[in-house]
């Protein structure tokens, strides 16, 4: 007689198979226009007015707390942040301090050495090249040591209100589960939402993207019951996270 097959362990292979697959292997099929603008119909509803996670009190604030944040969590930063920026929190501050000054405040957040000194670095050229402004245009920002495209588009964001959208790993994942916008690289999945999303909602999308990745599309255990549009997505195993409920570990 043949063994029967115990549907538990089954169960637990998909859930394995799940964790395990990273979005950029899923390759879904893209939501039409009707369904996005869907979307954000309801994460605005949801929430009227997302904000970023980072505590900042002005432009230059903001601008080193993002610089902080790459591959480190916002209240990793912000733990670090709510000492160091009483003591530094202009460029000129900022270089008084020096960068071995910086390290003791941040050495609590990942790769904090190679961060200070593009800290220092942006602050100096801050004070020679824009006096000690945060500039406004991408080029200018970029040209920033330790700023990439990802910082540009969350500073023109936050602080200049351009309709930008800064892709980090949460708002990669979001756009490729869903079909929103699936992607290969930040950019490609960047330069498909900047399409797709409609005008009004262009601004706040990347702020409702990435805080939905970040606590409820989560890498390892997403929370697809509770999920605002998981009639919406595209996700082969949202099945799967659905049913298992607010247990999900």
């Amino acid at each position: 007689m043949a063994a029967r097959k115990n549907p538990t362990s089954a169960r637990r292979r998909a859930v394995a198979r799940a964790v395990r697959t990273p979005a950029k292997a899923h390759k879904p099929r893209p939501l039409r226009e009707a369904e996005i603008d869907e979307v954000f119909r309801r994460f605005e509803a949801a929430n009227p007015d997302p904000r970023g996670e980072l505590e900042h009190k002005d432009p230059y604030t903001l601008l080193v707390a993002v610089v902080l944040s790459a591959q480190a969590t916002d209240a990793g930063v912000n733990k670090a942040t709510r000492l160091l920026f009483p003591v530094a929190d202009t460029p000129a501050k900022m270089v008084a301090l020096g960068e071995k000054g910086l390290t003791d405040y941040i050495k609590t957040i990942g790769l904090y050495r190679n961060k200070a000194k593009n800290v220092i670095a942006l602050s100096h050229k801050l004070l020679a090249e824009h006096g000690g402004a945060v500039p406004r245009t991408r080029e200018a920002l970029e040209a920033l040591p330790g700023v990439g495209r990802k910082t540009a588009n969350v500073v023109l964001n936050i602080i200049f209100g351009e309709a930008t959208i800064a892709v980090d790993t949460h708002l990669f994942r979001v756009a490729n589960r869903t079909g929103l916008a699936p992607g290969v690289s930040p950019r490609e999945v960047e330069d498909g939402l900047m399409q797709r999303v409609p005008e009004r909602y262009r601004h706040r999308a990347h702020h409702w993207l990435i805080l939905h990745g970040r606590y409820t599309c989560k890498a390892r255990a997403p929370e697809c019951w509770r999920c605002l549009v998981n009639d919406l997505c595209r996700w082969p195993e949202k099945e799967l996270w659905i049913s298992r409920g607010p247990r999900a570990p």
